[in-house]
């Protein structure tokens, strides 16, 4: 009988981190001021549009790439970069995002909200990473 009881025990704890370790694999959501999706971001850094299109691909070194592929920009720290490797701007740790000439151009806040530099509300990306929320609402990269 105690062995039953070990190998349910062993069982649910099994599921529950199966169970985890799946939804750690959902995309996290782009979505606009009213709140219709955008785009999605996946754990490995697929940036999928409202069709569920490849758009971008945003790799672990920092490449932002095309669907094609080719590269289109740079995140290098907090620096967004050009294909080019000119710098575009920069995001804070407080999540103030900067131009290349240091204006604020807009703010995320810990909960994903995203505002313009007018502090209007211009999206949302609960949960998405904020170097890679920013480079999708502030710097033209990614379409």
């Amino acid at each position: 009988m105690a062995r039953f009881f070990e190998y349910e025990r062993k069982s649910l704890i099994l599921t529950m981190l199966l169970m985890l370790s799946v939804g750690s694999i959902h995309a996290q959501t782009i979505r606009n001021s009213n709140n219709s999706t955008l785009a999605t971001i996946s754990s490995n850094g697929d940036v999928r549009n409202s069709s569920n299109s490849l758009v971008a691909r945003i790799n672990s070194n920092g490449d932002i790439r095309d669907s094609s592929n080719r590269l289109i920009g740079k995140l290098d720290g907090n620096t967004v970069r050009s294909s080019t490797n000119s710098s575009l701007g920069s995001i804070d740790n407080d999540g103030t995002v900067r131009n290349s000439s240091n204006s604020v151009v807009g703010r995320i806040s810990s909960d994903g909200t995203v505002r313009n530099a007018n502090n209007n509300v211009i999206g949302y990306a609960k949960g998405v990473p904020l170097r890679y929320a920013a480079v999708y609402f502030f710097f033209d990269l990614i379409k």
